[in-house]
């Protein structure tokens, strides 16, 4: 929830000297100006997934001159009214990453996606990264077990790509295949649950 107090008829907004200020005791992000506080101890199942798409991204990541990979907290300062720290982002314009912050949008965003965040990730943040020109943004949901993906095409997001624990995630922005069930440690898929999986798409499709 937006921790903004409204004065009169106009909100207090945050800029990036506020967020400076008054982010020493609590994270927070800013989007539009509205300052949002980010939950301090996600649980275990979040780090699991943080920890292990970390690994794989970082290890298969293949731009290393031209592009920087990182996993939060990290600021990425779009604007001075609005400052994201998204879970997992590359960036492939490294005159905009300085010693402090980010200073851009970044071509891929990853987002771990808890109950209480819902509505600023599938609406807010969306909105804004659709905006910001952010190529390729994922959300991943720990409880359910699976991901959306959202990819720029002509200025606006397609019709979110949903897949499920025991498929593979394609990024588009970069050359890199994830196994969902390494990320959320379960067994491997069966051939043959991956064959049904197959068919059964093939049959919707006839």
């Amino acid at each position: 929830m937006p921790i903004m107090q409204q004065t009169g008829k106009k909100f207090d907004y945050f800029d990036y000297n506020d967020y400076l200020i008054r982010s020493n005791d609590q994270r927070r992000e800013i989007i539009d100006g509205e300052a949002y506080d980010i939950n301090p101890a996600p649980k275990v199942k979040h780090k699991k997934i943080s920890r292990n798409l970390e690994r794989i991204i970082f290890n298969n990541f293949t731009h290393p001159s031209k592009c920087g990979a990182f996993s939060a907290p990290a600021n990425v300062v779009f604007d001075d009214y609005n400052i994201i720290q998204p879970d997992i982002f590359i960036i492939c314009n490294k005159n905009k990453i300085t010693e402090a912050d980010i200073n851009d949008a970044p071509d891929l965003i990853i987002e771990i996606v808890l109950p209480s965040t819902v509505l600023k990730d599938k609406r807010g943040k969306k909105a804004f990264y659709e905006k910001c020109d952010v190529s390729e943004y994922v959300l991943i949901y720990p409880e359910l077990e699976y991901v959306e993906r959202l990819y720029l095409e002509n200025k606006k997001y397609n019709a979110a790509d949903i897949l499920n624990w025991d498929e593979t995630l394609k990024l588009k922005a970069f050359d890199i295949e994830i196994n969902l069930w390494e990320i959320f440690e379960k067994e491997p898929p069966k051939k043959e649950d991956n064959e049904w999986g197959k068919n059964e798409k093939e049959n919707k499709n006839e």
